[in-house]
């Protein structure tokens, strides 16, 4: 139970910062910035505390006006009143609670997409493709902007492998745990017989990492140019040249291949601050002896998500065990809304109940 101290301490902190914030001229631009932050963070907080810290206050007066009212219709209207606010109390005190839940730092960041073809050839390639196209009308209906990095098409359509910069704010939060094996089951267009065939692709989502979040030595990098040329496709540049930068630390190896050798270096260099920002994440997350009991996934690459079976039309999230017959809506990039909040739900719930139980 969140306690009436803890309240008045996020309020006490809130009115802080918004008297600070009106003395621009004692803080550093650097300062000025991080109270910015932690004001616009903390208003959701304190809006949802002042409704809790109202709503106590109204059901003890409604108590009190059911106790001592000689009037029958006026007890009546009381004791409607106090019992639904009774029902919605646990509520207000849950949505209170996922607020003051420990944010996750990359949350707000834009992310890079990375999707590849795995075991089913062609028709693997064809489903990456098809992933492809899901988040980018995902994205589109979240205002975000989706910029191709490198691409490479399979002969049949779809993609060998695609990444992608996926920007706009909170896009990690909403796609984190989209990273893992998607797995297809379907009849191939190129199959006469008509039998089903699961294919797989594997999907990471990186937060966007800054300069100042990853400093990467020149003396840690190898970068060689060398002759390349893309296969082909609507979102494949072909080129003479292209970029290998080798992480010589971490064994990290990233190529690109773009008409321009300076984007070429700019790009990997993207993608690689990404992974080694992913990396340390990653090692910090398993230095907490509770992470794994407060997360809906593990974030291993290898773990298998999600199933798309199209003969029934359904897409199954073996996370959660979350199963929608909304094939098509979920692959138009709609109904990944649905499956993306449910495993948001789950995962602040598991987070709440180690929370509880002091873990």
């Amino acid at each position: 139970m969140i306690t009436e101290e803890r309240i008045e301490q996020l309020v006490a902190r809130y009115d802080y910062l918004a008297h600070a914030l009106g003395t621009p001229d004692q803080h550093s631009n650097e300062e000025f910035v991080s109270l910015s932050k932690e004001y616009s963070d903390l208003g959701p907080v304190v809006e949802a505390a002042n409704a809790l810290k109202a709503g106590r206050s109204e059901i003890g007066d409604l108590a009190e006006m059911v106790a001592a009212s000689e009037d029958p219709e006026m007890k009546e209207l009381a004791q409607e009143e106090f019992l639904e606010l009774k029902e919605r109390l646990p509520k207000m005190e849950r949505d209170l609670s996922i607020r003051l839940l420990p944010k996750d730092a990359a949350d707000e960041r834009s992310a890079i997409l990375e999707i590849r073809a795995g075991t089913g050839g062609d028709e693997a390639a064809l489903f990456a493709g098809d992933l492809f196209r899901m988040y980018e009308k995902f994205a589109e209906s979240q205002g975000w902007k989706v910029e191709l990095i490198s691409g490479s098409s399979a002969d049949v359509g779809g993609f060998k492998e695609v990444v992608a910069n996926v920007t706009g704010k909170g896009v990690f939060a909403k796609l984190k745990f989209e990273s893992g094996v998607h797995r297809v089951q379907r009849v191939p267009t190129t199959e006469s017989g008509g039998r089903i065939h699961t294919s797989a692709a594997t999907v990471a989502v990186l937060p966007e990492a800054e300069d100042v979040d990853i400093d990467i030595r020149q003396e840690d990098i190898r970068i060689d140019t060398m002759r390349a040329s893309g296969s082909g496709g609507q979102h494949v540049n072909t080129t003479d040249s292209a970029v290998r930068i080798t992480h010589l630390p971490t064994g990290i190896i990233v190529v690109q291949s773009e008409k321009s050798q300076h984007k070429n270096r700019d790009k990997a260099m993207k993608i690689l601050r990404a992974r080694l920002y992913d990396l340390e994440r990653e090692k910090l997350q398993s230095e907490r002896s509770s992470d794994r009991k407060e997360q809906v996934g593990s974030g291993d690459r290898s773990e298998r998500i999600r199933t798309y079976n199209f003969p029934q039309g359904r897409v199954t999230d073996h996370r959660i065990g979350l199963t929608l017959h909304k094939l098509d809506q979920i692959l138009a990039g709609e109904g990944l809304v649905e499956v993306i909040d449910n495993l948001i739900a789950e995962d602040q719930a598991i987070k709440l109940s180690a929370m509880e139980a002091g873990f």
